[in-house]
């Protein structure tokens, strides 16, 4: 370093301290007092905030378990205090009870009143074939309307193991004094309406014929009281065989659980067929035309029929003649139609024959056609029996 560069260097420190030196305080008195005053302000705040947290904690703990109110209100903010340099204790776990968790959706209650029921459209389960029946939408009726829904009864359970109820509907379709039946379970969606949950069982053209009444058991089981035969025909209600049978939801469908699964013979039941020849007339002496057709009968059951009714349908102009109608009960009816024969007794496996003669009188004509021939078993008192296979009971007769 040049003397100069020295001169000058030494010149700008004089200047450093001259100006340094003018703005340094000297730890007077008063300077003494300030600091002391300030720490002990600290102190204070340290102090109060250890308090806080001491007392503060318990007193609001109590306040709140005292108050009217248990749950938890809004939290105040945070006052404005100096952060003590002591860490901060850790929060509490909280307890179960307090942990925020959802709950757990309630199940609908499908639960329906008779009224509720009928106040609501509903979809039924597609009807057998052959019925022209409403299935949705569709009110069921309180009574038994030609050709509406009529609910019977109902009764209500958990089917499906859910823990709510739903609800079980007895409905026919009224044709007549007969029609279709069916079993309906019914529940509720979220919405509260109304939804089918399926079919529980149905009738049938064969067996069972008829539903008498339902019921609901606590593990969810529906019972139905099931009838082999539907009353009308000629035959009361109380010849039908009855059998209770249980039903449960297996997750898509009804399926039966408990009960028989068939019918045994109905004792007011029988079997009896018939076979006719054609009836060919030719013309008599007089001029009218006569004829005869052989009629055989048989009982093919297991026990003896009553009365046999055997009717034939041939036209007006077809008479009967005097040959061959002795066995029946009483003498034909000439204007009858169609004409009737009532014959007794019949035995199991017995056989009857008849040569039944026609006239047709001078002058009329007739050309060829054809006459069904029917017969039908007869019980006690004159009720019609049930016959277990119709298909051999008619036969169609050619005239000519």
């Amino acid at each position: 370093m040049s003397e100069q560069e020295t001169l000058d260097f030494a010149e700008d420190f004089a200047r450093y301290r001259r100006t340094v030196l003018a703005e340094v305080e000297a730890p007077g008195p008063a300077a003494v007092r300030r600091t002391v005053r300030a720490r002990s302000r600290r102190r204070l705040a340290a102090s109060a905030t250890t308090a806080l947290a001491l007392f503060g904690g318990s007193a609001v703990g109590y306040a709140a378990l005292s108050g009217p109110d248990h749950r938890p209100g809004p939290v105040d903010p945070t006052p404005s205090i100096s952060v003590s340099p002591t860490p901060t204790p850790p929060s509490p776990t909280p307890s179960p009870s307090a942990t925020s968790a959802s709950p757990t959706a309630a199940v609908p209650d499908g639960r329906f009143s008779r009224a509720q029921l009928l106040g609501v459209p509903v979809t039924v389960p597609a009807w057998r074939a052959g019925p022209d029946c409403p299935t949705s939408p569709t009110r069921l009726t309180a009574e038994g309307r030609e050709g509406q829904n009529w609910l019977v009864a109902l009764d209500h359970g958990d089917l499906d193991g859910d823990g709510a109820v739903e609800t079980v509907a007895l409905v026919q379709c009224v044709l007549g004094t007969r029609g279709p039946m069916q079993v309906v379970a019914f529940d509720r969606d979220g919405e509260g309406k109304v939804v089918t949950l399926g079919r529980v069982v149905a009738t049938t053209i064969d067996k069972p014929q008829w539903l008498f009444a339902l019921d609901v058991v606590s593990d969810g089981t529906v019972r139905v009281q099931v009838g082999d035969i539907a009353p009308g025909g000629g035959w009361p209600g109380e010849w039908s065989q009855r059998q209770w049978r249980g039903y449960r939801w297996k997750g898509e469908s009804f399926a039966q659980v408990s009960g028989p699964t068939a019918f045994g013979q109905n004792p007011h039941s029988a079997d009896v067929s018939v076979t006719a020849t054609d009836l060919v007339l030719t013309t008599a002496d007089d001029g009218s035309r006569t004829g005869t057709t052989t009629v055989r009968i048989r009982n093919r059951g297991t026990k003896p029929v009553e009365y046999v009714d055997l009717q034939l349908d041939v036209p007006a102009a077809v008479r009967p003649d005097v040959d061959g109608w002795a066995p029946c009960r009483g003498e034909p009816q000439h204007s009858r139609q169609p004409v009737a024969c009532n014959l007794g007794r019949l035995a199991a496996g017995a056989e009857v024959r008849l040569d039944l003669s026609f006239r047709v009188a001078e002058g009329v004509a007739l050309g060829t056609g054809k006459a069904d021939v029917s017969v039908w078993p007869v019980g006690a008192g004159f009720r019609n029996l049930l016959e277990t296979n119709e298909a051999d009971n008619r036969v169609l007769m050619t005239y000519r």
